[in-house]
């Protein structure tokens, strides 16, 4: 016969066989929680009143910790979506903002360099305009809504030292064929770039622009942050430590 020690000692035993089961039951088929974490996306995504044209992931290229100088030029990433079945012609500039806000940079102009934006090839795979179903030329948008042009936009006392690169830039005016889009990627040949900043522009801070949309009367006046890189800064090679005899 058991003694009253020995069934406590099975009965305790027994009730935590039952509980590892039960648990290992529970966890079948479940995914862990760090699997569902997801990177960080540090660009700006919003949309035209009416959410038929979406811009995407709207950002400044990161290139190191001191950022872009002043008067210098900035490479800007962006997908810019048209979910309506006619054309619509975008045009990006940068006003510096009415209050001054810290942080804040603006352009003296917002142009393209290195050729025509690329849509899509699924989003509209027979577009009317061509090969592409985007394309980044001046001239008139392709439906009612006229944008101005905005030839007369760099100011008098424009600095040397981005006057080469701004004269090379094409207006920064884009059409989306129907149903297409188009995105601005560091590696891209074609670029959209903020010429003549008119601050230093480091991460933490952000660019003013302005996103004219064709047939919508109110422009969207936006902040493009800097982007976040994907690793950490370098800190340098170590310091060299003097062995004292």
């Amino acid at each position: 016969m058991r003694s009253l020690g020995t069934r406590r000692v099975a009965l305790a035993a027994g009730t935590a066989t039952v509980a590892v089961l039960a648990l290992a039951g529970c966890s079948a088929g479940q995914v862990a929680e760090t699997a569902l974490l997801q990177a960080p996306i540090s660009g700006l995504n919003t949309q035209s009143p009416d959410g038929r044209v979406q811009i995407r992931n709207l950002q400044v290229d990161y290139t190191d910790p001191e950022g872009y100088p002043a008067n210098g030029d900035a490479s800007i990433e962006v997908g810019l979506y048209n979910h309506t079945t006619e054309p619509v012609t975008i045009l990006i500039s940068s006003k510096p903002l009415q209050n001054e806000t810290a942080g804040v940079v603006s352009a003296r102009q917002i142009g393209l360099s290195g050729g025509s934006a690329a849509a899509s090839p699924s989003a509209n795979p027979e577009p009317s305009g061509g090969p592409d179903g985007a394309s980044a030329q001046p001239g008139p948008p392709d439906q009612a809504g006229s944008i101005p042009d905005p030839s007369g936009a760099p100011s008098a006392s424009g600095a040397p030292a981005s006057a080469p690169a701004a004269a090379t830039l094409q207006p920064a005016r884009i059409t989306l064929q129907a149903l297409s889009s188009t995105t601005f990627l560091p590696d891209d040949t074609a670029k959209l770039v903020a010429a003549g900043l008119s601050d230093d522009l480091k991460p933490g801070n952000s660019l003013s622009l302005v996103f004219e949309i064709s047939g919508y009367s109110q422009p969207l006046e936006l902040l493009a942050p800097v982007a976040i890189p994907l690793s950490p800064a370098s800190r340098g090679p170590a310091a060299e430590v003097e062995e004292h005899e």
